[in-house]
């Protein structure tokens, strides 16, 4: 998991983020960053993500749930 978050705060431009922050909440939040994530998880996990699935998952510790159960 501070892996996951680690790399969704470099992906995000911020210096952390909690398991709990909403991803709207970001102001670089957008499409570009759901890609990034999509390409991230891709590359790190091998597990393929839609940006449905990414938008949906809301929070980090959401995104963490769907790698899990998805892996």
């Amino acid at each position: 998991m501070e892996e996951l978050l680690e790399q969704l705060a470099d992906i995000l431009e911020i210096d952390e983020i909690k398991p709990q922050d909403e991803f709207e909440s970001f102001e670089d939040w957008d499409s570009l960053s759901v890609l990034s994530i999509i390409a991230m998880v891709q590359s790190k996990y091998k597990i393929v993500l839609t940006a449905t699935e990414v938008r949906n998952s809301k929070t980090a510790q959401g995104l963490f749930e769907l790698i899990k159960n998805k892996g």
